[in-house]
């Protein structure tokens, strides 16, 4: 099932600080790696734009909705859950707003709390393969008798 997620919601959940200058896109690479590993669609809703900097942007695998100042991403969630009509009842809605939550059970889409969507994340990236721990570093002997290789190569 994809995932709609409350983004200014979620982002003191993950260990995130709200006042960080980059707090949307440190979630944004968080939902790419869940996004990833899930192989889910993943759509994420902040308000508090700046003018010029509203709209939606497609990061990777995630699309980022940015709400312009003086409308709330709640606002925007519901009005995506409307659109969505008898489809919302294929998504999973991330938030632990209750007027969110209220929406999105009726279009009767599936409901996760961000404290239960923070233990899915870090059970994905938990049961992810690990990257092989036998890389190591070449010596400087190694290098140069790879360097002497790929040269003889380009004669």
């Amino acid at each position: 099932m994809p995932y709609l997620v409350d983004g200014h919601n979620l982002i003191p959940k993950v260990g995130l600080r709200l006042d960080s200058p980059d707090d949307e896109m440190e979630l944004v690479a968080i939902l790419r790696e869940f996004a990833r590993l899930k192989r889910q669609q993943v759509e994420v809703y902040f308000d508090g734009a700046p003018i010029g900097q509203a709209g939606t942007r497609k990061l990777g695998t995630v699309r980022a909705h940015f709400v312009r100042l003086g409308q709330t991403a709640d606002s925007a969630i519901r009005a995506r859950l409307n659109k969505m009509a008898k489809d919302a009842k294929n998504w999973v809605i991330v938030s632990s707003d209750h007027e969110v939550q209220n929406a999105a059970r009726v279009v009767r889409a599936q409901v996760v709390t961000s404290e239960e969507f923070v233990k899915m994340l870090r059970a994905a990236t938990n049961s992810a393969p690990k990257a092989n721990s036998d890389n190591k570093k070449l010596s400087a002997q190694e290098v140069d008798e790879w360097l002497k290789l790929f040269r003889e190569k380009e004669r």
